[in-house]
């Protein structure tokens, strides 16, 4: 996913409705109203803000930003109220709005940008991180007879947003005002988003996260797997092995839900990561060089210059200048995912769907 490969975003129009689809209606102007008035009582500022239950959060941005945001993200469904959002991953463009849900199925480095946004009428997006057991679960209740099979093996894609999902998401953000009603009732209602996903036209797609032995589920594995090794220099029939796999099926799955190649995969959460420490911790370019696993420091400038559009020095000095304020994640959010001890999470993971 090197940044002079992105196609330009206009060439590729937002998706359209899906020919079949249990509520084919956009949310109504009422209920999106709604839902953008909690986003702001809890996003009062531009920023990033976690809410009371673990893996949700709500986001502000009043302007548009000029320049792509490079994350890594967790499997989500992200969800706007106002404004829109563009996402690239390799070749692909996808742009969403209040009449669309972005997904995430397994972790991705994509890149992103605000492309409607004001004072007036900021960004305003909703996250919710998905989890694969859960909703391999709760996939059962919604396809009883079995998963249909999905047409598309991609890890992210956007789907209509409809009445159903923005009604529950606004009650969800009702709740978070009583911490009583979170913790008992809010994760039943986040049941019920992904209930209401799974029964939308995505659905199959959403359900495969969590399907034993489909091609998201394994590639899925394996991404956590190269999570865990990204620094070493591991190979592509040792990341085969990790999912019991040849070689040659396990790259060309790899490359369907993902866009990259597997060892493309590795080296952009070497970049990320080395970003990430070189902005929050403070480490100069020859030690998050090494700390990612590059052997040669000039390899990792010529890598991270290709891929973020200049050297490494120049970047973070540019970053810092901007405030942080176009290219990662808002700071606390920073350091609330650098404990988690995965790579590359802390740099905008919340900026893909907005949380910056």
């Amino acid at each position: 996913m090197e940044r002079g490969s992105e196609p330009n975003r206009s060439s590729l129009p937002l998706p359209s409705a899906p020919a079949r689809e249990l509520s084919a209606e956009s949310p109504g102007a009422l209920a999106l109203r709604r839902l953008a008035n909690l986003v702001v009582r809890y996003a009062p500022h531009d920023g990033a803000f976690p809410l009371r239950l673990p893996g949700i959060t709500v986001v502000r941005r009043s302007q548009m930003t000029s320049e792509p945001t490079y994350s890594t993200m967790r499997p989500a469904v992200c969800m706007v109220a106002q404004g829109a959002k563009v996402v690239m991953l390799g070749r692909d463009v996808l742009e969403y709005d209040p009449a669309h849900v972005l997904v995430l199925a397994v972790d991705l480095p994509i890149s992103s940008q605000v492309v409607r946004a004001s004072r007036k009428e900021p960004y305003l997006g909703f996250i919710l991180d998905l989890d694969a057991a859960r909703v391999a679960e709760l996939a059962t209740r919604v396809y009883p007879r079995g998963v249909p099979k999905a047409s598309d093996a991609r890890g992210l894609y956007v789907g209509r947003s409809t009445d159903g999902i923005v009604d529950a998401v606004t009650r969800l953000l009702e709740l978070m005002a009583d911490p009583e009603d979170a913790d008992m009732l809010g994760p039943i209602v986040v049941d019920e988003i992904v209930i209401r996903l799974l029964r939308t036209a995505v659905g199959p797609r959403v359900a495969q996260m969590g399907q034993p032995k489909s091609g998201v589920q394994r590639v899925g594995e394996a991404v956590g797997w190269i999570r865990a090794h990204f620094a070493q220099p591991i190979t592509v029939d040792e990341m085969a092995a990790s999912v019991h796999m040849s070689a040659s099926s396990f790259h060309e799955r790899f490359k369907a839900v993902t866009s990259l190649s597997p060892l493309q995969y590795q080296k952009v959460l070497r970049l990320h990561e080395a970003r990430r420490l070189m902005l929050f911790q403070q480490m100069d370019v020859n030690e998050a060089c090494h700390r990612v696993g590059y052997l040669s420091p000039s390899q990792f400038s010529r890598e991270y210059a290709r891929f973020f559009g200049s050297a490494p020095s120049r970047d973070i000095a540019r970053v810092r200048e901007m405030g942080f304020a176009h290219t990662v994640a808002d700071v606390a959010s920073a350091a609330r995912e650098a404990s988690k001890n995965t790579p590359s999470q802390s740099e905008s993971r919340a900026e893909v769907c907005g949380r910056t």
